[in-house]
């Protein structure tokens, strides 16, 4: 190929995600079990699928409105409302996106001007810092260790802005961490965004996935924070509709102007057959959402237990979504290497923590959305391939 056929310079300090890599490379190997990608093992409710369909069949297979369609931004708007007492107009303050992860690039590249910095949780979501510099941000990372409960510190926070600062990304409940925040804490972050006039992109797509005593409170609902809040949100983990990519996200209009303009350029609309499946899971009855929680949260007990009986792991029980996140640094060896042996080992594939940023080195990321005898199968498998490690060094 001739040499001046080259990648653009905006894509060299990009790296492949970590999952996808994870993911494609378990596919290449028999009887694995595939514990890296963050997708629930059940099927979407019936009466959704079903929904959708019969709007194909009634000839709703076209271009729909770059927002999407009227009646799902309706009922985003309800649920908005009966969810957090929050009113948005559906007109201007709605948007319908190829999942929640085009919401993040969206409100990125609309917003985020040359050298402007980003607050990026680290570890957090691998989309965050390659959204950021696509933008020409500066990704700036706000270290959650686990020393402080995988939760940010307010003086970390406060130091890292400077008069360069114009967004900050949290994600509450956490991935890779599983961590939730309680009110108290939410309360001081908004204080500080609405103290340094930032704009908060707040991913909150977990919302439905808390355990215990936890609660989700949304970001946009304390004082100061619905101007300059953009909330993202998506079906894929509420409603197991991964595959039919549809995401949304809440703001006030002189947010959501400029992202809806990328968007339009981008993608044109989102499939219509997902919008009717979308918005039937709304309107339908909700003990899909809890049925699936309770299941997760078996297996989130089982999995904690399980793995802080395997010598060398320490694992802290989260409180929301479906992983943990447990430090392996006794193996002394970096997580790439360690998740690398799993793999080809143990035939279990997870995430390396560095995958997450800097400081998730140390850690590996296993999802327990996946049925629970193929958790006790990997675990496992694991526990055998570890004891065999230890045996040899």
């Amino acid at each position: 190929m001739a040499s001046h056929f080259k990648a653009a310079e905006r894509l060299k300090s990009l790296k492949r995600s970590g999952i996808r890599r994870f993911f494609a490379a378990a596919q290449e190997i028999p009887n694995v079990i595939n514990l890296s990608v963050g997708e629930p093992d059940f099927v979407p409710p019936k009466y959704t699928l079903e929904s959708g369909w019969q709007a194909s069949l009634e000839g709703k297979t076209h271009y729909a409105p770059t927002n999407g369609i009227p009646e799902l931004r309706e009922a985003l708007v309800q649920k908005a409302y009966g969810d957090y007492g929050i009113k948005y107009d559906p007109d201007s303050e709605v948007l319908v996106t190829v999942g929640g992860t085009e919401a993040i690039f969206l409100a990125l590249l609309g917003l985020v001007n040359p050298g402007d910095e980003v607050l990026v949780p680290n570890p957090g979501f691998v989309c965050y810092e390659p959204g950021v510099l696509l933008a020409g941000g500066v990704p700036v990372s706000v270290p959650l260790l686990e020393g402080n409960g995988f939760k940010p510190s307010i003086d970390d926070v406060t130091s890292l802005i400077t008069n360069k600062s114009r967004v900050m990304i949290l994600n509450y409940p956490n991935n890779p961490t599983g961590t939730v925040l309680s009110r108290e804490e939410i309360a001081a972050l908004a204080k500080i965004a609405v103290e340094r006039d930032l704009i908060v992109i707040s991913d909150e797509v977990y919302e439905k996935i808390v355990y215990d005593d936890a609660e989700h409170y949304c970001l946009a609902a304390f004082p100061g924070m619905r101007e300059r809040t953009l909330v993202v949100n998506s079906f894929s983990k509420t409603y197991a509709m991964t595959g039919l990519r549809i995401g949304y996200v809440y703001g006030p209009k002189e947010l959501i102007s400029p992202i809806w303009l990328v968007h339009q350029y981008l993608v044109a609309c989102v499939d219509t057959f997902a919008q009717y499946a979308a918005l039937a899971a709304l309107k339908g009855p909700q003990d899909f959402v809890s049925d699936m929680v309770t299941e997760f949260d078996k297996r989130r007990r089982f999995v904690f237990r399980r793995l802080n009986e395997i010598e060398g792991f320490s694992c802290v029980l989260p409180k929301g979504a479906f992983y943990v996140f447990p430090n392996i640094k006794s193996f002394k060896m970096p997580s790439e290497e360690f998740a690398q042996l799993l793999l080809k080992e143990a035939h279990v594939a997870t995430v390396p923590g560095s995958a997450f940023g800097s400081y998730g080195e140390g850690y590996i990321r296993i999802s327990y959305a996946a049925a629970y005898d193929q958790l006790e199968e990997a675990l496992n498998r694991v526990e055998k391939t570890v004891k065999k490690l230890k045996s040899t060094s």
